[in-house]
């Protein structure tokens, strides 16, 4: 393990066990691995590279031992992880109002595919019928079945918002947005002149009017047939921040190689890795890193 990565899981399990883990009350015998154990190793899984959990526990019996001295077996581990969604969702939301890179007033918004099943026997038994569905990805001109990650985030590529939806909801990419702004409205009223950035995918004059009741702004490109939109010229630089974001998960941290098949389990696998784009972010701003969103030095 790197010394960055050692660095980056101390003080990360310092910080959850300090905010954000709740401490355990009641009756009943302590788990040997503590939930902010947990979520630390979650994360060093995710950085690390490993798709499978049954390698990774092979991994770190072997090699982390002297981190985490009371590991559980592949089942166990996933359970806890499942069960440990709601703690991981607000893990990501501490971490990052941690940082000065939350009160950053622009937002990049994009949404990519999240598939769950590669084959017409595994949709048609996937426990996850009737969320997931067919979509189709327009970057990549190819078909697929799962989710829709929709995820919100600075520049520097801290993770703000982010939701899984069907990717034939009604009301297509603007209306899961505006369910997502409508949720924390409360981000938006911490931050006059906000300014949205996002693609002609998110075109919607109620998003739009609903953005400057809030008194934020959207930014995007303009459709066909539409007359050219104020700092459209300025779009292609600041869009190519979330195409990177977006790459730095499925490439890096395997957002397409999840293997959830519930939907506890997909909401877990996906926020566990959006929780280390998180952390790496958050650490590498803490230590002054020129590269905000690097995982270089945590990948070995």
């Amino acid at each position: 393990m790197s010394q960055q990565l050692n660095a980056l899981l101390t003080a990360l399990y310092v910080f959850i066990d300090d905010h954000v883990a709740p401490p355990r009350t009641g009756r009943g015998r302590r788990p040997l691995l503590s939930d902010s154990e947990l979520v630390t190793l979650a994360v060093a899984q995710s950085l690390l590279g490993f798709h499978s959990e049954h390698r990774w526990i092979r991994y770190a019996m072997c090699h982390l031992r002297g981190h985490f001295p009371h590991l559980p077996k592949q089942p166990g581990y996933n359970k806890r992880l499942r069960a440990a969604e709601p703690l991981i969702r607000t893990a990501i939301r501490a971490l990052g109002r941690d940082s000065h890179l939350w009160f950053d007033n622009h937002w990049i918004a994009d949404s990519t595919p999240v598939p769950c099943a590669m084959s017409r026997p595994a949709v048609k038994r996937s426990q996850l019928a009737g969320w997931a569905n067919y979509g189709y990805c327009a970057s990549h001109s190819r078909f697929f079945w799962g989710l829709r990650l929709f995820l919100v985030c600075t520049p520097a590529g801290l993770p703000i918002l982010w939701a899984l939806a069907d990717p034939k909801a009604d009301g297509g990419e603007p209306a899961v947005l505006a369910a997502m702004i409508e949720h924390d409205a409360e981000l938006l009223a911490d931050r006059q002149g906000l300014v949205l950035v996002c693609d002609k995918g998110f075109a919607s004059r109620a998003l739009e009017a609903r953005l400057r009741e809030m008194g934020a702004a959207m930014l995007r490109p303009s459709r066909k047939r539409e007359k050219a939109r104020p700092g459209e010229g300025l779009l292609k630089s600041v869009r190519q921040l979330i195409e990177s974001v977006n790459d730095t998960m499925k490439g890096q941290l395997g957002l397409e190689a999840h293997g959830g098949r519930t939907v506890q389990g997909v909401m877990a696998r996906v926020g566990q890795r959006i929780l280390a784009l998180t952390a790496a972010v958050w650490n590498n701003h803490r230590m002054g890193h020129p590269v905000l969103r690097s995982l270089t030095g945590y990948d070995h």
